[in-house]
């Protein structure tokens, strides 16, 4: 839609009138003409700011009410547009802002860092990135998005602009500004419209300067549901089973950004809420989900992992979420929740769900009491989608199948996109899960108890008949919904 108005026609005193509003999140002014002026509205709830700039300016108004998803990228396209970008490049001074929250509140009477700032954070959360790094390099300053998974370059600014940038993003963290030798931690609420965006700041000293690393958590996202999350099948009615039995631990595994915690969130959402106490521990809560009683982990208060599970036991849970499970105290924990009769979930960072059980044990778990507990282990990764818009048949590069150990089950052509303007030129858009579940069997709790190696858990899982993520990926590789390189890519072969 936005193609269709020329923003940059529009008036300089409409335009130096809109920005002066507070509620310039609410209406665009879009066409102008002699005597009339076109607006749009994302609802009926701002037509009186929209009668007040036509009587301002003594001007007609025709008015017209769009979807939010219309709108926002409209209105990000209008500021842009109408704010001097120039200014940013060439004043390397940053005023102390007030650590405004609201994104869309930016006006020329911002210094031009705080403008800056805001417009990337603006951008980085219109178009779904997850992190957003700001960090020098060499001579020059770039701000890069990590976008379905992959860091992207997005902004190459002057290296002067450095310590300011970083200035003002310690301002609205709440850190200490002066202190740039360690490293630290902050966080910053935000408002985009009716959205609300937590986001977790990260800043440490490099060779190059500071840098900062900005995490995006979305609390107005929805909830995916198991299958729209990729699993399927057996694999599908195995998750749902282990979650609907009153105890156990089901563990979830991967690094970092693969999708662990949607997984949990998905899972529970599907589960009656009104006849079970759910809580969760997390740091930091990534979703908002009615009828659970969620919690954040607190260090300086004493609110850890473990002893907030302790706590929760005083409460007469029926689920527990565990937002990571990351020493010995934490896991110890977990594992006498679960044999007291509570159903307990958590997420592990290892490599494939095999390595989970070894992981348990290394940190001190007794190989009787993990085989007592352990239900499941799900290990999975995401992989992008192809573009639909640019994604055709062709043949898989030979490189590629040097890549795979049994190159005779791998396909010879394969689905991908060549880039285009509905997936930013990747040839992707959206990502998806594949996934490998090993359900704890008596088989299985017999190599627990012999404490197995990894190696001969997941021998025994693929002779029972569950698929590797390998596996899984080149099955979605022949459906056409993704390729090699990225299945090679998420799993490191």
């Amino acid at each position: 839609m936005s193609s269709t108005y020329n923003l940059s026609q529009v008036s300089r005193e409409v335009v130096d009138l809109f920005l002066t509003f507070p509620q310039r999140n609410e209406f665009i002014p879009v066409e102008t003409g002699d005597k009339e002026i076109k607006i749009l509205l994302q609802n009926e709830a701002s037509l009186p700011m929209a009668d007040f700039l036509s009587w301002k300016l003594g001007m007609n108004v025709i008015t017209e009410i769009v979807d939010e998803e219309e709108f926002y990228p409209l209105l990000e396209q209008a500021l842009t547009v109408w704010e001097e970008e120039s200014a940013v490049e060439s004043e390397g001074d940053a005023e102390d802002g007030d650590g405004g929250q609201d994104l869309l509140g930016w006006s020329h009477d911002d210094a031009p860092i705080v403008r800056l700032v805001n417009k990337t954070l603006h951008q980085a959360i219109s178009t779904g990135a997850s992190d957003i790094h700001f960090e020098g390099q060499g001579n020059g300053f770039v701000v890069r998005y990590r976008q379905d998974g992959v860091l992207k370059a997005v902004k190459r600014l002057d290296k002067g602009l450095q310590p300011t940038v970083i200035a003002r993003i310690k301002v609205m963290g709440e850190m200490d500004v002066a202190e740039s030798r360690k490293p630290q931690d902050g966080r910053i609420f935000l408002k985009l419209g009716q959205k609300e965006v937590d986001v977790r700041v990260s800043t440490i000293p490099t060779m190059s300067g500071e840098k900062a690393v900005l995490r995006i958590l979305d609390r107005s996202k929805n909830i995916l549901n198991l299958e729209d999350l990729g699993l399927k099948g057996k694999d599908l009615e195995l998750f749902r089973t282990v979650l609907a039995q009153p105890h156990g631990i089901v563990l979830v595994t991967g690094p970092t950004g693969s999708g662990k915690t949607t997984s949990l969130y998905a899972g529970l959402s599907e589960l009656p809420r009104d006849d079970k106490n759910i809580v969760t521990v997390e740091d930091p809560v990534e979703y908002q989900l009615s009828g659970i009683n969620q919690v954040q982990v607190n260090k300086a208060a004493g609110m850890t992992f473990a002893t907030t599970i302790r706590s929760f036991l005083r409460q007469d849970p029926d689920i527990i979420l565990v937002g990571e499970i990351r020493d010995q105290e934490t896991a110890s924990t977990a594992v006498q929740a679960s044999l007291t009769g509570h159903l307990v979930l958590s997420t592990l960072h290892t490599n494939d769900a095999a390595t989970a059980v070894t992981r348990m044990l290394d940190m001190g778990i007794e190989p009787f009491l993990l085989a007592s507990s352990l239900s499941l282990v799900l290990g999975q990764r995401l992989v992008r989608v192809n573009c639909k818009h640019c994604s055709r048949e062709r043949d898989v590069a030979e490189n590629t199948f040097k890549l795979f150990e049994n190159m005779a089950d791998l396909p010879h052509k394969q689905s991908s996109g060549a880039g285009c303007e509905h997936c930013n030129f990747t040839g992707f858009s959206g990502r998806r899960g594949i996934y490998e579940l090993i359900p704890v069997t008596e088989e299985i709790r017999g190599l627990i108890m012999d404490v197995a190696s990894s190696d001969k858990i997941k021998a025994y899982a693929k002779e029972m008949g569950h698929e590797s993520m390998v596996d899984h990926g080149i099955r979605l590789v022949r459906e056409g919904v993704t390729t090699l390189e990225e299945v090679v890519r998420v799993t490191k072969l």
